[in-house]
């Protein structure tokens, strides 16, 4: 690839730890040429073109909008915000990028839980689904669902593709959102984990190396990788991280899961977004159930360096800044 190829990147507004955004400043800071794709003209876009991309406006569901933006670019890295319509936008950059023909790799932000959502645990009964994901939700969210279907559909395109399976980042809400006023009224951690364990992975980490795949994919072509953060923790550790970065104690208090959905989940997301609703739920009992309680050093490995920890991502969060 030249450096007169953009590099088109998808989602570069930036919402949960703000990936693709990150990846835009990467690039540009490497000198390559980059085309953002985002769905408004507003002062984030600006933000963007003042840093020296190459601003796209569009809708990631309009076939006609995402082959223009496709249009040039050779390396594509593909991500969306929580969509009841995420496999439609998925297959439209997918047949997007076939159709032009030369695309050099196709980078797809995925998620975690696609290492356990087997075609064998995926078609079981649903009492065995149930009993799997802890006897508390019946299946997987839409949006995990989407994702799997968008990973087929992917491969199936004949694309070469990259999945990057990030586990729970710093910066998901659960975990550095909803948690905010208690931890900063009553100096308590309210989680519903008990004495299970994640090791959360900063969004900058991902970003980097997504960057590093865009830049020189050649190694990387048809690979999935399933990615954690550097440390597991139980929720007593994740406490004494974000004491140490607001400088005051903090304790764990575990609630029961479903009186926590409702309080920070259902009465947010349920009545205007039922998807996000639906999915945050999904995760919730995930973890409660144990299913992230896993670390590997995949990702220190493909970095060439420590991965960040979970305080040096709780001190880059905007929210926390803003709180503080």
């Amino acid at each position: 690839m030249t450096r007169q190829s953009p590099i088109l990147i998808t989602g570069a507004g930036g919402e949960v730890g703000s990936v693709s955004k990150t990846i835009v400043h990467m690039l540009l800071e490497k000198q390559y040429p980059v085309r953002a794709f985002v769905k408004r003209d507003d002062e984030r876009a600006e933000a963007l073109r003042k840093a020296g991309a190459d601003v796209f406006v569009g809708n990631l569901l309009d076939l006609a909008d995402v082959a223009a933006a496709v249009k040039g670019c050779r390396r594509i890295y593909f991500s969306m915000s929580l969509n009841p319509y995420y496999t439609d936008a998925s297959v439209l950059m997918a047949a997007a990028a076939q159709e032009q023909g030369d695309t050099e790799v196709f980078v797809n932000i995925s998620e975690y839980e696609q290492i356990y959502m087997t075609f064998d645990k995926m078609s079981a009964s649903r009492d065995s689904r149930r009993a799997w994901l802890g006897g508390l939700v019946g299946d997987w969210s839409r949006q995990q669902r989407a994702h799997w279907a968008s990973e087929r559909a992917l491969k199936w395109s004949g694309l070469p593709v990259v999945n990057v399976q990030a586990t729970m980042f710093v910066e998901n809400p659960i975990l550095s959102w909803f948690p905010l006023k208690q931890l900063l009224c009553a100096n308590e951690l309210h989680l519903p984990f008990g004495s299970q364990k994640v090791a959360p992975i900063a969004a900058y980490d991902v970003a980097e190396l997504c960057t590093k795949i865009l830049v020189d994919p050649s190694t990387h072509i048809s690979k999935s990788y399933a990615l954690t953060g550097p440390t597991l923790k139980d929720m007593h550790a994740v406490a004494e991280d974000f004491g140490a970065v607001l400088s005051r104690p903090i304790k764990y208090v575990p609630q029961d899961a479903d009186a926590w959905i409702e309080t920070y989940v259902n009465s947010v997301y349920a009545s205007r977004n039922p998807h996000v609703a639906s999915h945050i739920r999904t995760l919730v009992h995930l973890v409660a159930g144990g299913r992230y309680d896993v670390v590997d050093d995949q990702l220190e490995r493909l970095l060439g360096r420590t991965p960040k920890d979970m305080q040096w991502a709780l001190k880059q969060s905007p929210r926390i800044r803003e709180a503080l």
